[in-house]
């Protein structure tokens, strides 16, 4: 029942808090990309203070990949009988990429536990620190995308037009890079052993993905097919397939995209309902 004013009317409702608002959550998404100086520096400086006082400084990034490639490369071409031609550039390309994914959900679930200093002092949105996290994740895939070129030039790829394609899907891994580190971050950041799951549950992955192994060595037996459903539930083979295909001139099934596109609405869905919710929590959970 309302009660009456002294002057007779109703009295005004309080006023609605619109700190759990989707507004809110997309216009800290905005403000934090518009402090691009910011992010950009904080990005820079995080792999500058990787390397410090090393002698190949940032060059470190692409030596370790280069070499893990052509190792993995060789290794597993020879027991698997692949085409050493075909093969290493496939494996080096998927490492690229998959290094690009598995740290984005590393480094991204802890994102805002390990910035817990700047969270409190520094008065900026909290999708600062995620941008930083996928700009410091580029700058690691371009100094590892130089390896793909020195293996282009020894071991030549049928490359054609839809090599272009590979520019859509790396938007789409920043895309995907953006809503983990904001899902992954903010849940790990109130239950802390979410962190932990996700390193466990990205090495495992590594092995069900066809990175180190191409699905080209499943054969006969007429199991072909029931070994090709189980690979394509990993949604990874999806999103390897429409950025390493282009790369090696293979073409890419519209269904790949399909998969990958879906993923990525479900996800920045997620990560909406994420911001809006619990954004203004970080500062007190970190």
């Amino acid at each position: 029942m309302s009660v009456a004013n002294p002057d007779g009317g109703i009295p005004p409702a309080p006023p609605v808090s619109d700190s759990r608002t989707f507004a809110r959550g997309l216009k800290d998404l905005i403000d934090g990309f518009r402090d691009s100086e910011l992010w950009l520096h904080l990005g820079w400086t995080d792999i500058r203070q990787r390397y410090k006082r090393s002698v190949l400084g940032p060059l470190w990034i692409t030596v370790a990949t280069a070499v893990t490639a052509v190792a993995m490369g060789l290794l597993y071409g020879e027991l698997f009988g692949q085409n050493i031609h075909y093969f290493l550039p496939y494996v080096a390309l998927g490492l690229m990429f998959w290094n690009f994914i598995a740290d984005s959900i590393k480094e991204g679930s802890v994102v805002f536990s390990t910035n817990e200093g700047l969270i409190k002092q520094l008065p900026a949105p909290i999708s600062v620190h995620v941008y930083r996290v996928v700009w410091r994740q580029l700058i690691i895939f371009a100094h590892n995308i130089v390896i793909y070129v020195v293996i282009l030039i020894v071991f030549p790829q049928p490359l054609n037009w839809s090599a272009l394609l590979f520019f859509p899907a790396m938007a789409l891994f920043v895309l995907n890079a953006i809503w983990v580190t904001i899902v992954f971050g903010v849940m790990a950041t109130r239950f802390r052993d979410i962190g932990q799951l996700l390193t466990t549950a990205v090495q495992l992955v590594f092995f069900l993905t066809p990175i180190i192994w191409s699905t080209k060595t499943f054969n006969g037996n007429g199991q072909m097919s029931e070994r090709m459903r189980l690979v394509e539930l990993n949604p990874m083979y999806h999103y390897l397939d429409i950025s390493r295909g282009p790369l090696l001139g293979q073409p890419v099934a519209a269904y790949h995209w399909y998969v990958v596109l879906a993923c990525t609405a479900v996800g920045c869905t997620a990560a909406m309902l994420v911001m809006r919710n619990y954004r203004a929590r970080v500062a007190y959970w970190v």
